[in-house]
């Protein structure tokens, strides 16, 4: 345990950001699993209803990275490869239109 005022004070603000940062990365795991389990359904039985559903996550879980983004909570490049991962999951299990 720190002896200094300050270097107290500090453990008690890195703890406060630490349980903060760990509340919103869980719930952009949250939000991206939501997202995956949505798109698994849709592959297994492609509907409106389940691509509305789809759509409905994605955006959610778009929103919930770039708030971390934001907040600093991951860094930018990590958010842009998380929304992309999740971009290209969805585009692999669309059926391809024929031309």
């Amino acid at each position: 345990m720190a002896n200094i005022k300050s270097a107290q004070k500090r453990i008690q603000t890195s703890e406060r950001n630490r349980l903060r940062n760990k509340s919103y990365k869980s719930a952009v795991k949250t939000m991206i699993k939501n997202y995956l389990a949505a798109v698994d359904e849709y592959a297994a039985n492609p509907s409106p209803e389940a691509m509305a559903t789809v759509q409905t996550r994605m955006s959610a879980a778009f929103s919930k990275i770039d708030k971390a983004v934001k907040r600093g909570v991951i860094h930018p490049n990590a958010g842009a490869r998380r929304k992309s991962h999740l971009a290209r999951t969805l585009k692999q299990h669309e059926t391809p239109v024929a031309s």
